[in-house]
């Protein structure tokens, strides 16, 4: 009887966690969307001018094929760029080793699409979105910016911006359709509840603040 008691209380604890957790998720998932409302835009001439863009980065290839979630995010920072929605860009990702390197990758692509040297500044140590938001302020001293990043990443680092008074907007690329943008939708559940976590019970930091870098002719404040 004892042993069934225990298996019973068990049970109904992994029930209770389980109710809690998806409760949580859920939560966390449509609260980070209200909160992007009004400012993730889709359509360039709607969009606000601002002095700078933020790229957030990813791979450009999924194995050897291309991804076309980088070449959205490229296409889209050309195109504001061209046509003065922004005046500098500046490109944030992973640079894991020698031969993976996001910042450098989307810089060689912009150079090629004819974006000026002097308006490209790049950020090595956005490993996460966390790091890139916040990186953004506390290293290259922008208190406001234009992300460029699909919807549903730019709601999250929306969100990021908000906790740490940044005032953000974004720019929303296409998304894949079908059965990559489920499994995606799915992985993304799951990192804003990690974001939720990160900004208010974790605390969590960029892994790297560095030095300042000012954008030279950019301003610092908010106005």
């Amino acid at each position: 009887m004892a042993l069934q008691r225990l298996f019973r209380q068990a049970i109904f604890t992994l029930i209770g966690f389980t109710v809690v957790t998806a409760i949580v998720m859920a939560a966390s998932d449509i609260a980070i969307t209200v909160n992007a409302k009004g400012r993730v835009y889709q359509h360039a001439e709607t969009l606000p001018a601002r002095q700078v863009g933020l790229v957030l980065g990813t791979s450009k290839y999924i194995g050897k094929t291309p991804n076309p979630y980088y070449t959205y995010r490229i296409e889209a920072a050309e195109s504001l760029y061209h046509a003065g929605k922004i005046q500098h860009l500046l490109l944030s990702g992973d640079n894991a080793h020698r031969s993976y390197n996001e910042p450098w990758t989307m810089k060689r692509d912009l150079r090629q699409a004819g974006i000026p040297e002097e308006t490209i500044h790049l950020d090595y140590a956005g490993f996460r979105t966390l790091d890139s938001v916040v990186r953004a302020k506390t290293v290259f001293s922008l208190a406001r910016y234009t992300v460029i990043s699909q919807q549903f990443h730019c709601e999250r680092a929306l969100f990021l911006a908000d906790v740490n008074n940044i005032d953000a907007i974004c720019y929303a690329v296409p998304s894949p359709q079908g059965w990559a943008g489920v499994k995606i939708r799915a992985r993304e559940v799951l990192a804003r509840t990690k974001a939720v976590l990160d900004s208010f019970i974790l605390n969590v930091k960029p892994k790297f603040t560095g030095p300042k870098e000012p954008i030279s002719g950019v301003s610092t404040s908010k106005d």
